[in-house]
């Protein structure tokens, strides 16, 4: 056994608010370490965020991610990265990164799936489908990254409750409020192992 520090890379392609809360809750953490942060958009306000927490980010466009994954795979594994974490990254992850971290790329998902979920299913999409619906119930789901859109394994679900008056911009609130609350510690018990036995 090592005690060397886990290492996490994380994706995301817009605002960042959950790769934010995933730095804060892991600053100061003697055992893991966030070493990057990438995106495929150059503006996107997740990379202000980085800046501002002081870890470094690397950006691609969506033909070099899915054209060149060999070069980004290859910096992954310089960085020794244990944990890559998805948190709002629109783009499907391709085979190739898939198999050379194989149950080690993780996604959150704003419902709780397999309803909800698919292509083209993200952000308020996700909340206007849950609101049509009449679902009682919406929340998060943590799963594996495979080779389809929100299909891998489930690690963890976490739900809240929807009342009728609720419209899809309500259900974004109850359901970031958890993402902000729950990610971060799902990835903290998936490093200890605890998610990785199991159906």
């Amino acid at each position: 056994m090592t005690n060397r520090k886990k290492r996490l890379a994380i994706f995301a392609s817009g605002s960042g608010s959950n790769a934010e809360k995933i730095i804060e809750y892991f600053k100061g953490n003697q055992n893991v370490h966030i070493e990057a942060i990438y995106s495929n958009r150059k503006k996107a306000k997740v990379l202000e965020r980085a800046e501002k927490h002081k870890i470094p980010s690397i950006t691609f466009n969506k033909s070099h991610f899915l054209e060149d994954t060999q070069s980004i795979i290859d910096d992954l594994k310089s960085k020794k990265i244990d944990l890559i974490v998805l948190a709002g990254f629109l783009l499907l992850i391709p085979e190739s990164l898939i198999d050379a971290f194989p149950q080690k790329i993780i996604n959150i998902h704003p419902s709780l799936l397999p309803k909800h979920g698919g292509k083209g299913m993200f952000g308020s999409n996700v909340h206007q489908s849950v609101s049509e619906s009449g679902d009682t119930e919406s929340g998060i789901t943590v799963h594996f990254v495979n080779k389809e859109f929100d299909k891998g394994r489930i690690i963890s679900q976490i739900k809240c409750v929807i009342k009728e008056h609720d419209d899809p911009q309500n259900i974004a609130s109850k359901v970031l409020a958890i993402e902000h609350q729950y990610y971060p510690m799902i990835i903290d018990q998936l490093l200890e192992n605890k998610y990785y036995e199991g159906s």
